[in-house]
């Protein structure tokens, strides 16, 4: 493995230099994968400021606003893990209402969210319109899984002691999804960019395995 260590701000900068060579298309979707403990969502959001003072234009989504209707992702219970990694997240709401819009020849009009995750009603939000070389970026688990097209892909990689130190006990059952996720997957070779995030404030890109 032939790692890297880099500043949370190089790795921003590192990210927003492979978003750019992606300029000649209409748009640029980004997913950020990795498990909860992994903080997707902070390097997502890290991103956007950073990208519309490049002049693109960002709508970010979460995976948590596309989840499945509870009577499916809870049949077999509320802590199940091969639910968790087969039926939580609507992928294929995601794609038709994220993903394919910012297509080729798409519409453009996106929506940030399908499914309020507390409530499991819909939040009705109207569809936002995102210009043309314009960025979405999609963050949560298990994105690399389903053939979701993204011009890059970024995998937080916890090493599996780690991700079993970060867990909190009520969320430890989701690990076994983790654990299949990883062998049938294989994310952190899939990836575009890997990064290793063990270490708070201390990420690492690795460039090889």
């Amino acid at each position: 493995m032939q790692v890297r260590p880099l500043t949370p701000q190089a790795l921003v900068s590192e990210l927003l230099d492979r978003v750019d060579t992606h300029a000649a298309d209409p748009w640029t979707r980004i997913a950020i994968d990795g498990a909860p403990e992994a903080a997707t969502a902070e390097l997502a959001d890290a991103l956007v400021d950073p990208l519309r003072v490049r002049g693109r234009e960002v709508i970010r989504v979460r995976t948590c606003d596309y989840l499945r209707p509870a009577s499916l992702r809870l049949e077999y219970g509320h802590h199940d893990p091969d639910s968790y990694y087969l039926d939580w997240f609507d992928f294929n709401g995601l794609r038709r209402e994220v993903l394919d819009p910012l297509a080729a020849g798409g519409s453009g009009h996106v929506l940030p969210a399908l499914r309020d995750p507390d409530t499991g009603r819909s939040p009705r939000l109207e569809r936002v319109p995102l210009p043309q070389r314009g960025v979405v970026i999609v963050d949560g688990p298990l994105l690399l899984g389903g053939e979701l097209p993204f011009e890059l892909t970024v995998h937080l990689w916890l090493p599996p002691a780690a991700l079993q130190r970060r867990a909190s006990d009520s969320q430890r059952w989701r690990l076994p999804a983790f654990d299949r996720y990883t062998a049938e997957v294989r994310p952190e070779r899939v990836a575009d960019y890997v990064v290793r995030v063990d270490r708070p404030g201390h990420p690492a890109a690795i460039d090889a395995w």
